[in-house]
This record gives C-alpha cells, sequence and structure tokens, in this order.
C-alpha cells in the first residue's frame, strides 16, 4: 500500500508581481531592483506601498521574506504579510500562507486547518496549485476528514489546467484510491501525461501499475 504522504507533491509559487495602478513609478522601479538582485532596495520599496495596505506590495515583502532574499529568511513576517494581502483577496498570498500553515501542521495540527481554508480561497480564484494541494489535504485527511472522491474531483480540475502533479495525483486515486471506482486506463493516461511534462515521480506508479495490470500499458 502505497503512503500518501510521500505520493503527494507540494508546489512553493515564487511569483513577483510586476503591475499596480497606485504609485506605478515606484513599484515598477522596485520590480527591476528586485530583478536585478537589489533585494534590500525593493523590499523598502515594497514595504513602504504596503503599509498603504496595498495587497501586491505586502504579497512581495511577504515573498522576500519568505525566501531571504537579501535578508535573513523570516517565515513568521511572511506569514504576516501574506496574510494581510490574503485577507483582501490576494489570490497567490492566500496559496503561499496555507503553505505555510501545512509546513507548520507537523508541530500544530490546527495549522492544517487554516492550511484548508486559505487554500479553498486561492481555489476560489482558479489558482490550479491551490487545487492539487486543497486535493492532498482531504486524500491525506489532515485539516479535513479524509475523503479520496473530493480529492479525485480537485486534481481532475488541476489536471484538466495542465497541472502535471495533480495529473499524478489523480492517477495514484484512480489506481490505488479508496472509496473510488477504479479505472486503471485513466491512471495510465494521466501518469503518461505527467511523465511527458517532465514530472519524474510518475515514472515509479507507472512502473507501478504496469505490474500489476500489464494489460493497459500495452500502446
Amino acid at each position: 500500500m502505497l503512503s500518501f504522504r510521500n505520493s503527494f507533491v507540494l508546489i512553493f509559487s515564487a511569483v513577483i508581481f510586476t503591475s499596480l495602478s497606485l504609485g506605478a513609478n515606484e513599484f515598477d522601479q522596485a520590480v527591476e531592483d528586485y530583478n536585478n538582485g537589489g533585494y534590500i532596495k525593493a523590499l523598502n520599496a515594497f514595504y513602504s506601498l504596503a503599509k498603504q495596505d496595498n495587497a501586491k506590495a505586502q504579497y512581495n515583502v511577504g515573498l522576500i521574506y519568505a525566501n531571504g532574499l537579501g535578508v535573513k529568511r523570516d517565515l513568521t513576517e511572511a506569514q504576516n504579510w501574506y496574510g494581510k494581502a490574503a485577507k483582501q483577496g490576494n489570490a497567490a498570498a492566500q496559496y503561499n500562507l496555507a503553505q505555510l500553515y501545512q509546513s507548520a501542521g507537523t508541530k500544530d495540527p490546527n495549522a492544517y486547518e487554516k492550511a484548508k481554508y486559505w487554500y479553498e480561497k486561492a481555489v476560489e480564484s482558479g489558482l490550479k496549485e491551490a487545487y492539487t494541494n486543497l486535493g492532498a489535504l482531504y486524500a491525506q485527511g489532515l485539516g479535513a476528514e479524509k475523503d479520496h472522491q473530493k480529492a479525485l474531483g480537485l486534481f481532475e480540475k488541476a489536471a484538466s489546467m495542465g497541472d502535471s502533479v495533480a495529473q499524478v495525483n489523480a492517477a495514484v486515486l484512480y489506481a490505488w484510491g479508496e472509496g473510488i471506482r477504479h479505472d486503471k486506463m485513466k491512471a495510465y493516461e494521466n501518469l503518461k501525461k505527467a511523465l511527458k511534462a517532465g514530472q519524474s515521480e510518475a515514472s515509479e506508479h507507472l512502473d507501478k501499475l504496469c505490474k500489476e495490470s500489464a494489460w493497459v500499458c500495452q500502446d
């Protein structure tokens, strides 16, 4: 029996926002500084705009602290700024905030529920990675009752959006999920797509599937 904890892959977003209506010149210069490695200068500019409650600038401040770019990595500070942006509906911040909570779940079980909440918010904005990671929580029963059927629906949505991680996860459930009508052919098709997209983890599952059901892999 395979371990779902080892089978589901999490994606870390690292997107720097590059457009802003308010204070556009200052923001654009900060983006240029960031792209040129001037992280401290960029941080100062983003921070100034973030204090004016600009969600994109708040997200960028969080991103810089989360990745330790020019400053000491500080996840507490990152969580603070992601949280401010997330509450204003910034999908990338909602997603990254959820990831921080998920990472803390091994030490704080309640963190998984917070992760689920913010993934759900990011899903409302259509972020494909959020569908994948929310599905992983349902698949593993973290922050929510274990539900492979619900997880599969989320994986299928992300997979249809081109997420190769979701394709692997959907395949795992189609082949070995609990409470699901198994469909080895759909599992095979998803794994082939993921493998073609460069998702190396698909290879291990594909080998397992072909050993169990050789007929599926006879192209």
